[in-house]
C-alpha cells in the first residue's frame, strides 16, 4: 500500500471519529507533493456534497489557484460515487486510486460508471483495490457499530 493511501486511511479514521462515514481522500501532484487531504464532513457541514473527494479536490484547486488538477492524482478509500466521479472528470485528474469497491453507491466500476459514458469529458487512469482490505474493514466496523 502506498503512503498516500495510508494518508487517506488516516483521514477516513478521523472522519469516523467525528461520526462521519469513514472515507478519506488525498490529492498529490505529479511530483508527489501533497496538495490536499480530507475526510467526509457531510454531517458536520450539513452539506450532502461534502464528500472526502469533493473537499480534497476543492482544497487542491485552491492550493494551485486553478480549477484543473491536470497531472495530479487522487487517492480515496472508497470507490467514488457518481457525483464525485463527475467532479474528478471535470477536475481533469490524471489518475484515481481507490480502496474498497462500492457495489451499491459507486460510480466508477459500479452503477453509473461515469468514466465509461460517451458524455464523459475526461477519462483518467483508474486503479481499484489499493488498500482495499483496510478500507473495507474500517467501513464494516463503522456500520456494524451503528446497527
Amino acid at each position: 500500500m502506498t503512503g498516500f493511501m495510508d494518508m487517506a486511511l488516516a483521514e477516513a479514521r478521523a472522519a469516523a471519529a467525528r461520526g462521519e462515514v469513514p472515507v478519506g481522500a488525498v490529492v498529490v501532484d505529479a511530483g508527489g507533493r501533497l496538495l490536499a487531504r480530507a475526510g467526509n464532513r457531510t454531517r458536520e457541514l450539513a452539506d450532502p456534497t461534502a464528500h472526502a473527494e469533493m473537499l480534497a479536490i476543492r482544497a487542491a484547486c485552491a492550493t494551485l489557484g486553478d480549477e484543473r488538477l491536470t497531472g495530479c492524482d487522487l487517492y480515496v478509500t472508497l470507490e467514488p460515487c457518481p457525483m464525485c466521479a463527475g467532479a474528478i472528470s471535470f477536475a481533469r485528474l490524471r489518475r484515481l486510486y481507490f480502496g474498497a469497491a462500492d457495489p451499491k453507491g459507486g460510480g466508477v466500476e459500479h452503477g453509473a460508471r461515469v468514466f465509461s459514458q460517451p458524455t464523459c469529458h475526461h477519462r483518467l487512469e483508474v486503479y481499484g483495490g489499493i488498500g482495499e482490505t483496510a478500507a473495507a474493514t474500517l467501513l464494516r466496523a463503522f456500520f456494524n457499530d451503528r446497527r
